[in-house]
């Protein structure tokens, strides 16, 4: 069966797979058979022809490393952390390791996702309502004003004016709002799109500081995971730099990697380098004199996880009651701008 399936793995699809082989290489089970069981118990086509892969990799690569890398699928930090378990005797525990990090970043995806998408769903649901306001309900209250022997005027009917030219112009609409789509679609599903999407969101002041702490968990779980895998420090910033898209981190940790080199101890070059700060800073100190830098590490990933999380939390809790507020005040001058007049003009009939 040959591996057709183009699109890379997923945070969970990893997760997973790492998980099952964690536990069959520590259960004393060979990775070539390892890699059959889990094909013969896959449902999924897609993951059948992956694993299949991998075993057809196997046989040539004699490596699993060489069999992960021949299909194409995984990250080259998996693979990094692959090749350095093969070679020390220790896949299971960086299986696990990868199992338990690959599933820490589907949560803060999730977390994400869901963060994101409510405040676009509440902005469409805006843009419709005052949309049908204008181009709808608008022309029907002129019909009122006009059988009344009055006419629209100063906000409400710059309201109808807009109200009837964008219905002339639906098509254009139409196009821009597909244009808008494929480029959301572009930024969101393409290498490139997502490039694009970090470099913006890096320069706005209330996701400069989430993507910042996301960054320094991703780089904290792969030190964690280099040292436990029983790499030197050096390997380990250079492995875990690679995780990081942020240009201001990768400089930092560029920064950390010479002062390690000028012989300045690791916790004091973390310090330094401006990676950590405060309370993180001197648990870093304290995991290089105790030996439990990797536990240290993991801590503050998580703490950094939850702290972007919370951020995340907090912009959403803010920005609802913004829209709220937002498309009520505006629903509220189109009703209004039009009802008040009405009034006054029935009540003089009256």
């Amino acid at each position: 069966m040959e591996n057709k399936r183009q699109k890379p793995l997923n945070n969970r699809e990893l997760s997973v797979f790492c998980g099952q082989m964690s536990m069959m290489v520590r259960a004393g089970i060979p990775v070539p058979e390892a890699v059959s069981i889990l094909k013969e118990s896959m449902e999924n086509a897609d993951g059948a022809a992956v694993l299949s892969g991998i075993e057809s990799g196997f046989e040539e690569a004699g490596s699993l490393y060489g069999a992960l890398k021949s299909v194409g699928l995984f990250p080259a930090y998996m693979l990094d952390m692959v090749h350095i378990g093969e070679e020390a005797g220790r896949l299971d525990e960086v299986f696990d390791s990868l199992s338990s990090y690959y599933d820490r970043q589907e949560s803060l995806a999730k977390s994400i996702r869901s963060a994101v998408t409510y405040p676009c769903i509440m902005i469409a649901m805006m843009l419709a309502v005052i949309l049908v306001l204008m181009i709808r309900v608008m022309p029907v209250f002129d019909q009122v004003y006009a059988q009344l022997g009055a006419r629209m005027s100063g906000f409400s009917r710059g309201i109808l004016d807009l109200g009837v030219w964008l219905g002339r112009y639906s098509l254009v609409l139409l196009a821009l709002a597909a244009l808008l789509a494929a480029f959301l679609i572009f930024l969101f599903c393409t290498k490139k799109g997502r490039s694009l999407r970090s470099a913006l969101a890096r320069r706005l002041p209330f996701t400069r500081r989430i993507l910042s702490a996301l960054s320094v968990s991703r780089f904290a779980d792969g030190m964690a995971i280099a040292l436990k895998s029983g790499l030197d420090s050096d390997q380990g910033l250079e492995l875990s730099g690679r995780l990081t898209e942020d240009p201001v981190l990768r400089d930092k940790v560029s920064k950390c990697r010479s002062l390690t080199e000028e012989g300045t101890d690791l916790g004091t070059a973390l310090r330094e380098s401006g990676i950590f700060s405060g309370l993180h800073a001197r648990m870093v100190r304290v995991g290089v004199l105790s030996g439990s830098l990797d536990q240290v590490m993991e801590q503050a990933a998580a703490r950094y996880a939850e702290d972007a999380d919370e951020r995340i939390g907090r912009a959403v809790s803010r920005l609802e009651p913004v829209l709220v507020a937002i498309m009520s005040v505006l629903v509220g001058m189109i009703l209004l701008s039009v009802m008040l007049p009405l009034m006054g003009i029935m009540n003089g009939i009256g």
